[in-house]
């Protein structure tokens, strides 16, 4: 992955919990974007404390003392623009917890953050007959990426899992696509509205490419039901866990391997 910095030119809270940070400047005029819709930048974020400010050398700066050192997180690209050249990463911020949501929520104009990237995996087979997305507020931005270069003719479903209302964003829509917003605030059992949504959808005839991301719980009940019971290919989808209910980043990373490899052996 490449190295570059961006510096903040915008902030826009698009609900209570999701703010957009929009990042321009010298230090991204050696980003090159690639084809995926869920492209992702890993950004790296001082800790409170800390003498240096983005653009610094990583290198140097992991060796400093742990509590030092910069925290990385996966994030995102919500947009691109090439004439600008401007990035724009949708944060989930709930109050002030973890590196990146207090960053996000009290970033301001002139702030720096270094990124390193991008990558990706995912973009819609133009050739599918139907598109299924499903995810909480971390797939979102990948989601609305990925609605933005659908053919409007095509069937389009989307399921995503909010705290309440007031959580819901604005996302590209067509004749052909719908949408159903679920909400954790008020349900007897939030960890099962993905799947029980997804298992109550009408199948679409034909080749469906599905995009599924957010706790892994979740996404694991709603891969199982996909493959087992919908008969989705595991090489034609995008089936990934972004986080874990009650792991921090760190606790996550410390098993998601193992997580990954017990998910595959589901179906």
């Amino acid at each position: 992955m490449s190295e570059q910095f961006g510096t903040v030119e915008g902030v826009d809270w698009l609900s209570p919990s999701m703010v957009r940070v929009t990042f321009g400047g010298p230090g991204l005029d050696s980003f090159v974007p690639t084809e995926f819709t869920d492209q992702y930048v890993n950004a790296l974020f001082v800790p409170e404390g800390a003498s240096y400010v983005a653009p610094f050398d990583p290198d140097a700066a992991r060796g400093l003392d742990p509590e030092l050192r910069p925290r990385g997180r996966r994030y995102t690209i919500r947009a691109w623009d090439p004439e600008r050249r401007r990035v724009t990463i949708d944060f989930v911020a709930h109050g002030d917890v973890g590196f990146a949501g207090r960053w996000a929520q009290r970033a301001k104009v002139g702030d720096t953050l270094q990124l390193a990237g991008p990558s990706g995996g995912y973009r819609p087979d133009p050739g599918a007959d139907a598109y299924l997305f499903v995810g909480d507020e971390s797939a979102l931005p990948a989601i609305a990426a990925s609605l933005e270069v659908l053919r409007p003719d095509i069937p389009c479903t989307v399921v995503a899992l909010v705290d309440s209302p007031e959580h819901e964003i604005e996302l590209p829509t067509g004749d052909s696509m719908s949408v159903s917003w679920c909400h954790r605030r008020g349900a007897a059992d939030s960890a099962t509205m993905l799947v029980d949504v997804v298992r109550a959808l009408d199948w679409p005839v034909g080749a469906v490419d599905v995009f599924v991301h957010g706790e892994a719980h979740e996404v694991r009940a709603v891969r199982r039901f996909l493959l087992a019971e919908r008969g989705v290919s595991r090489e034609e989808s995008s089936i990934s866990p972004y986080w874990r209910r009650d792991h921090d980043d760190e606790a996550w990373r410390a098993v998601k391997r193992d997580w990954i490899v017990a998910q595959a052996a589901d179906v």
